[in-house]
């Protein structure tokens, strides 16, 4: 077989108005297949949302998209991609760095127009230490670390998962923003299907395999949500 950089390659003219195409993706860690012939792609400038079931595979399937993951199948991204890619989780309490320092990393970089792009006030968040941010607000800034160098797409696990519930709404429509503002592609990894209905353009299912890939809008059908997590109990919640 092959070794990863070979079956990792990046297609240009057949992609046509795609950023990604992934073809026939299996991925086995430990002698478990965790993901099994996975095909589908994404088209410039729109969003789409992973979702399924804990253990479906989403982190692993971005992972793999990073190049992270050995793999069989095709991964091919259009020629001269810059990725840009946001960690579910990055502990900070005790990181005696502020927002200016942390964003200063990248260097070259407007700190205040890529905070400005998040809808972040410079002027009040800039010597903030990153420890005393909520939530909602280190989403952003991470952000606006992301977006800081302009990618063409950006990776997202999870986005929401230490935003408080009233500031979920404001980083998806950040996103939405940048993504209209920039072009850039987004792939966001969602529990939360009524956001995934309202602010992505296509959803990919996964249950180790593909469940559905398509619209985001017919996920508003309860007959395929059961068919993405075989549970009503998942079900009642969002429609609640």
């Amino acid at each position: 077989m092959a070794d990863h950089a070979h079956r990792t390659r990046t297609e240009t003219e057949s992609l046509g108005p795609n950023a990604l195409r992934v073809s026939n993706l299996t991925v086995r860690l430990d002698g478990r297949t965790v993901l099994q012939d996975v095909s589908f792609d994404v088209r410039r400038g729109t969003t789409l949302a992973i979702l399924g079931p804990n253990g479906a595979g989403k982190t692993v399937l971005l992972r793999t998209l990073l190049g992270l993951v050995p793999h069989e199948g095709t991964i091919a991204w259009r020629e001269g991609t810059k990725i840009g890619y946001v960690p579910q989780n990055l502990f900070v309490a005790d990181m005696p760095i502020t927002v200016r320092e942390f964003l200063g990393i990248k260097r070259g970089t407007d700190l205040q127009e890529s905070l400005a792009s998040v809808g972040l006030d410079p002027a009040s968040i800039l010597d903030e230490r990153l420890g005393t941010l909520s939530g909602g607000q280190m989403q952003r800034v991470l952000i606006a670390w992301a977006i800081a160098d302009r990618p063409d797409v950006l990776l997202f696990d999870e986005p929401l998962s230490n935003v408080d519930l009233g500031g979920e709404d404001l980083i998806l429509e950040t996103l939405n923003r940048i993504e209209k503002a920039f072009g850039i592609t987004v792939l966001l990894v969602s529990h939360d299907v009524h956001n995934v209905i309202e602010y992505s353009d296509t959803a990919l299912a996964l249950n180790r395999t593909v469940v559905y890939f398509g619209p985001s809008k017919n996920l508003s059908d309860p007959a395929l949500l059961a068919r993405v997590y075989g549970s009503g109990t998942l079900l009642s919640k969002h429609a609640h």
